[in-house]
């Protein structure tokens, strides 16, 4: 009977935090602490109480690392739906509703903007849009990002936020991963610094190419980082994972990132990182 019937299922656990849910209170996913909403927002989304970092969108992450108003550029970049792929439901529309719900046009914001007073470029992902997966659009976008940061020689910063390559595009997104890496050895041969920060989720083909070949890597705490999943791995070699793998903790002990930082203190220390690399 459609009384004990669920007409809907529940969000997973990873979609449930990934903004600061409307209301008056939250509720903390990692210490289950109700909290005063706003209180967590003017504390950068992060939980009081046990410092859990909820995700934000990709322009609350413009803003706090932009000292004040940015200019995004290559907007207008929206994907042709190349192989016309429909799996629960048309990929043409997924990406209409991922520009409702987010505002942008596909998973990238890049803008110019200046980070402490230096003028950079930073591109933020948007989890929000099809997990943040990276298509043609995105890694065009991530490329010119690249290419105008070499152009002007402005420090690179990419705010990676996301579940992997796009698999309703194919091999079209898998090639991306080897543009964007060309384009980035074409940075590093003109010396201009890229700084990359992997926040939670990191995954799939963003972690396989450009969110890990920064000049200098850092994450924010507990960002799960990596290329598989947990549960996949466990699958295939039939073992039980460490405590914490995959974690930004994890890969810092291990040497895979060279500071885990909280957002608190995110702006300052890139700043920091910034003024070094240009020195």
């Amino acid at each position: 009977m459609a009384w004990f019937r669920r007409e809907r299922s529940p969000l997973p656990a990873h979609e449930q935090e990934s903004r600061v849910p409307e209301g008056l209170y939250v509720k903390c996913e990692s210490c289950k602490e109700i909290l005063y909403r706003k209180a967590v927002v003017d504390n950068l989304s992060v939980c009081p109480k046990c410092a859990f970092h909820f995700r934000i969108s990709a322009r609350q992450r413009l803003e706090l690392l932009c000292d004040g108003t940015w200019e995004e550029f290559d907007r207008g970049l929206v994907s042709s739906d190349p192989l016309t792929f429909v799996d629960t439901k048309p990929y043409a529309s997924r990406l209409l509703d991922g520009k409702r719900k987010t505002g942008s046009l596909d998973a990238l914001v890049s803008a110019a903007g200046t980070v402490g007073g230096i003028p950079a470029v930073i591109a933020a992902m948007e989890y929000g849009f099809i997990g943040g997966s990276m298509g043609v659009v995105v890694g065009e976008k991530v490329t010119r990002a690249v290419e105008k940061a070499a152009r002007e020689r402005m420090p690179l910063l990419i705010v990676s936020c996301s579940g992997g390559a796009r698999m309703m595009e194919g091999t079209l997104s898998l090639m991306q991963m080897a543009k964007i890496s060309a384009a980035l050895a074409r940075l590093d041969e003109a010396k201009v610094p890229f700084v990359s920060l992997l926040t939670d989720p990191t995954t799939g083909g963003v972690t396989a190419s450009f969110a890990m070949l920064g000049d200098v890597n850092v994450a924010e705490p507990g960002a799960l980082i990596g290329f598989a999943g947990p549960r996949v791995i466990e699958q295939t070699i039939r073992q039980k994972l460490p405590e914490g793998f995959q974690r930004a903790e994890f890969l810092l002990q291990h040497g895979m990132l060279d500071m885990v930082v909280d957002r608190r203190e995110l702006k300052k220390t890139i700043v920091r990182s910034l003024r070094t690399l240009i020195d």
